[in-house]
């Protein structure tokens, strides 16, 4: 069973970076033709996709995030994290991190969630 949790700070102030990390247990982050992806959910609106890291180590992130956003990967503690720059309140969300299966680009495996809000 692979198991996914976030973890990091729930408040961050504008013009802060937002620092998350997702620990995995019950598979690599290695494991051929995985991707460790992030997405968040703001209040009221729909899941946007964030970005992911191969199992190469290999990164693509959404274009429309892509100058604000870092993935990297931390294979000796099976750990992916992101950073994000520069919030604002509309950076307001629950950060999800999942496992996307490049077998059939579907998502099997997802964290609970965890509740980031950018306030002063």
């Amino acid at each position: 069973q692979v198991q996914l949790k976030e973890s990091g700070p729930g408040l961050v102030k504008p013009s802060q970076t937002l620092s998350l990390t997702c620990t995995v247990s019950g598979d690599s982050i290695t494991a051929l033709r995985f991707y460790w992806t992030w997405v968040r959910q703001p209040p009221g609106k729909g899941l946007e996709w964030i970005g992911y890291i191969s199992y190469l180590g290999n990164t693509y992130y959404s274009p429309s995030l892509q100058s604000r956003t870092s993935i990297s990967r931390n294979t000796s503690n099976n750990q992916f994290a992101l950073q994000l720059s520069s919030v604002t309140p509309e950076d307001t969300a629950v950060y999800y991190c999942a496992r996307l299966a490049g077998s059939n680009w579907s998502f099997d495996y997802w964290g609970q969630g965890t509740q980031v809000t950018v306030s002063s």
